[in-house]
């Protein structure tokens, strides 16, 4: 007997309608069917405490793990228990996986092409002049939130003369251009929008109407249709919707009586144009993410030549609003439920065949994934830079290195990008192998294994390269990947499994990609290397011997894509990221140093090799906070002190808690007392700035960005301007 288990938000079923829809048809199926929530899980004995329906009300009960799960409560609910649905996950077939927003469904769509003839032009509105200058082509359009639901939010918005007419559920205003400034931006900051034209479906009585296909996988696997029905919005209301007051009918009677002859072919193009769309989302999904789909909700509109316009596309859409359609819903689920439990050979079967058959119709992209503890930006951005001397690149933004950046960028990937370069960074396990699942790279560079995050590690190394080889075991297989031969902690890395290209890189030992000839120069590094038997002198725009390694493993992975020594020396001259070790020239021949994002002991050593390498006269060095050590923290700050008194920095400042024990170790190794500074009070910091610059200093300002030192660089190139 197949064991389904219902996973919602909520502990108290008897406030979730359809859970005892599902109980009964679940019995009728010959399913033994049981409600959870994600806090009465047992991991340990395998056990769930569940609630199972019996003698006319709920009874709770210890269940072993179901077979399958029925994934039902609210993603942003369930994402607080994160970790417990990914090892319910790794264990158990769910339906109902998320197909994405509004947004990322018509990216999917368009780039996968077949569709996109069916999508209304979609923008991000990104600010209040970017609407506007969208409206001034289509005149008529749809604003409405990126992640709404049930119609709420939406706005019908046309454009009359110098007036901007805007209509929602019950919102009824004229603007003129400077109050429609106003209304759009209110509404960004609440949360992001789209914009469309506006695709009108009209009655012959003038009210506006849509379809909502209603489609499910069935007891075999197979998409059916469940129901396909029309939605009508009150006269005088432009949402069809019915959270929103529209009303439902019945199809043939609707069809007969608004397009007469037309009806029964309308019928067949509805049927035949909501399968086909299943499947094509089915095999994007299986694409994409290696899952399966089991239900989707679409909108369409038809204009006045019947041709059809998708509004919108939800993974988990509400039951049609008659009892009976309902209980064919709960049919369907429970009956696609049991063959999932029974049937994941095959379907792991079905999604290698499509991902075969989708490989051979594109040839595929390079998707380079980077981490490591420090580097990661400054690697992308030289490597995109290469990259885009040549080809089409999506590169990720500045710092957005989150899992939840890694799917806005899957979204926004389509089929004109030649190449993506993307940042993938962590802080806890399992993260690095949450991005490869959003996006599987097949080319990698672990940048270097250093002390970034190892308090989130009992304080050991080891455990961030274990972190950090997820990437290696997430990306392609027989892909390539690129590691620091210097590095010493990279050793730990996970690479005996991998069947891949190996390539490294170094400066101080032998390697693929090695540097030699490193040099300060005025405004950045030179260095030399070979490649392919060839000497090449190669210069890159900022400084820090530390760069020189985030260069070659740009290098190896754009040497490895068959760019010419000249591309790379060429896209080497790139967009530095902002405020990596940024340099302001200030009045008195004053040099600022701004290295303000991130900190670490490595990343503080090298930004004050770069300060003692370009200062002409007095170096001064102001150190902030260095997070997340852990039970390292005293030693490394210790280190840290011990190498500003070695490296002969002549004035030494500390910002924040507990840093006054890197100036204390400095002063135990030799360093004047009188030249050790230590605040916690910024005012007071700026204070002792004003009066201790002088002539021809060079200040290094050393902090990660929680500490907001930023401030003081924007004191110091304020005040000496």
């Amino acid at each position: 007997m197949t064991i389904i288990g219902m996973l919602h938000h909520r502990k108290d079923p008897t406030t979730v309608v359809k859970a005892y829809a599902f109980a009964a048809i679940a019995a009728a199926e010959g399913a033994q069917f049981y409600y959870f929530s994600p806090g009465e899980v047992n991991f340990v004995n395998r056990t769930i405490k569940g609630q199972v329906y019996e003698n006319g009300k709920w009874t709770t009960k210890i269940m072993p793990f179901p077979d399958v799960i029925y994934n039902a409560g609210s993603p942003e609910k369930l994402a607080k228990s994160k970790n417990v649905m990914k090892k319910l996950k790794n264990d158990i077939p769910f339906t109902t996986h998320s197909i994405g927003n509004k947004w990322s469904v018509s990216r999917r769509l368009k780039e996968a092409k077949d569709f996109a003839s069916y999508l209304i032009p979609t923008e991000v509105v990104k600010h209040a002049d970017h609407f506007l200058h969208y409206m001034s082509a289509f005149e008529k359009v749809v604003f409405k939130p990126i992640d709404g639901r049930k119609g709420q939010g939406i706005y019908f918005i046309v454009k009359d003369e110098e007036q901007f007419v805007v209509r929602g559920h019950g919102f009824y205003r004229t603007f003129f251009t400077a109050q429609i400034e106003e209304f759009i931006a209110n509404q960004l900051e609440k949360e992001t929008f789209i914009v469309q034209p506006y695709i009108q479906s009209v009655t012959k009585s003038g009210q506006v109407f849509d379809f909502r296909l209603h489609v499910q996988k069935d007891g075999n696997g197979e998409w059916v249709i469940t129901t396909i029905y029309p939605r009508v919005a009150p006269k005088g209301s432009i949402i069809a919707n019915i959270n929103s007051g529209g009303y439902t009918n019945y199809l043939d009677p609707f069809l007969e009586q608004e397009f007469k002859q037309d009806a029964y072919n309308i019928r067949k193009k509805l049927e035949y144009f909501s399968l086909a769309l299943a499947k094509h989302l089915d095999e994007l999904q299986m694409e994409k993410f290696g899952e399966v789909i089991d239900e989707i909700g679409v909108d369409i509109g038809m204009d006045d030549n019947q041709k059809i316009w998708i509004y919108e596309v939800n993974w988990r859409p509400g039951c049609p609003p008659t009892f009976y359609l309902e209980m064919d819903v709960v049919k369907n689920t429970i009956q696609y439920a049991m063959y999932l439990a029974n049937n994941q050979e095959v379907i792991k079967k079905k999604i290698r065949a499509v991902k075969r058959s989708r490989a051979k119709q594109q040839d595929q992209i390079p998707i380079i994934g980077i981490t490591g503890s420090a580097g990661k930006t400054t690697t992308k951005a030289f490597l995109a830079s290469i990259l885009s001397k040549k080809w089409n690149v999506f590169e990720s933004k500045d710092y957005w290195n989150t899992t939840e950046h890694t799917k806005k960028h899957a979204a926004e990937i389509n089929a004109s990008h030649q190449a993506v370069v993307l940042e993938y960074g962590m802080a806890y396990p399992g993260v690095i192998t949450e991005h490869c699942n959003i996006i599987k790279p097949n080319m990698s560079i672990v940048t270097n294994i250093g002390l970034a995050h190892v308090g989130n590690f009992n304080g050991d190394p080891r455990g961030v390269a274990k972190a950090k080889s997820e990437l290696i075991h997430g990306m392609d297989q027989t892909g390539i990947l690129c590691v620091n031969r210097d590095n010493d902690n990279s050793k730990y890395l996970e690479t005996d499994n991998f069947k891949g290209k190996i390539v490294t890189v170094g400066i101080h030992r032998h390697a693929h990609y090695r540097a030699y000839d490193v040099q300060y120069a005025e405004n950045g590094m030179n260095f030399k290397m070979k490649l392919h038997n060839e000497e090449i002198e190669l210069f890159i725009p900022i400084f820090g011997e530390h760069h020189i390694y985030n260069a070659l493993s740009a290098i190896a992975i754009a040497d490895q894509l068959g760019f010419t020594p000249m591309e790379i020396k060429t896209g080497l001259i790139f967009k530095k990221p902002p405020r990596r070790l940024t340099i302001y020239d200030c009045k008195d021949q004053i040099k600022l140093i701004d290295d303000t994002v991130h900190s670490h002991p490595e990343g503080v050593r090298a930004a004050i090799d770069v300060l003692t390498n370009i200062a002409k006269k007095r170096k001064i060095a102001i150190i902030g906070q260095m997070r997340e050590l852990g039970n390292l923290r005293e030693a490394e700050y210790q280190k840290v002190g011990e190498y500003v008194q070695q490296q002969g920095i002549d004035i030494l400042i500390t910002y924040g808690f507990r840093t006054e024990e890197i100036g204390a170790h400095a002063i135990a190794k030799g360093m004047k007392a009188s030249n050790v500074h230590h605040f916690t009070d910024r005012e007071k910091l700026h204070a002792l700035l004003k009066d201790l610059l002088q002539k021809e200093d060079t200040i290094l300002i050393k902090g990660a960005s929680k500490t907001n030192m930023f401030e003081t660089v924007q004191f110091i190139d304020r005040t000496f301007r």
